[in-house]
Formats: structure tokens, C-alpha cells, sequence
């Protein structure tokens, strides 16, 4: 059996309120399975890794099949919470601790 490789994306909340760590998985969620359905979510194995509410940073992890399917689904996102909001990707990498490097 192969092993699954994973990346970890750091993103960015832009956003006017805060939302809580399950309404923006919720949000991640529901954008992954309203564009790729939900085997395409399936797939994924999206998991929070990190989530810093001061500097407004989330650390997620997904494999690398489906890397730019999770990228195309977090542009895809315009509300957090019923409050209009954006979610960029500031680094990618393939460890936790490179991506803390790369920040």
C-alpha cells in the first residue's frame, strides 16, 4: 500500500469579524463539496492543523492529489459566518516546520 503525501497550507482570514475554528471549517467544507461534490470531499482529508485568531492564520492539511482542488475551492469562499470574508494562501509546503519557516 502507497502512503498518502500531504501538504499544509497556511492561510490567510480576510475578514471584518472572527470567526470561530468550526464555522470556518464548516465554510471549507461546504465550499470543497459544492464544487467537487461529496466524494471529491471525501478525497481531500482536509484537517485543521492550527488556528490563530489574534494574527487571523489558519494551518490546514490536505493531500497533494487533491492540492489544487482545495486551492480552487478556498477562493471559492466569500462568506465566514454570514460575514463577507476571503481566504488566502500564503504558503505551502510539504512539513509543518517548513511551512513555519516559509511564514
Amino acid at each position: 500500500m502507497k502512503r498518502v503525501k500531504r501538504r499544509y497550507l497556511a492561510l490567510q482570514l480576510d475578514s471584518e469579524g472572527l470567526p470561530s475554528e468550526k464555522e470556518f471549517m464548516d465554510a471549507v467544507w461546504g465550499a470543497v463539496s459544492k464544487l467537487y461534490g461529496e466524494v471529491g470531499a471525501s478525497l481531500t482529508g482536509l484537517a485543521l492543523i492550527n488556528f490563530e485568531a489574534e494574527r487571523k492564520v489558519v494551518v490546514v492539511r490536505t493531500s497533494l492529489v487533491t492540492l489544487d482542488m482545495v486551492r480552487a475551492s478556498l477562493a471559492s469562499i466569500t462568506s465566514l459566518a454570514g460575514v463577507d470574508a476571503s481566504v488566502h494562501v500564503l504558503a505551502v509546503s510539504g512539513t509543518i516546520k517548513a511551512l513555519v519557516r516559509k511564514l
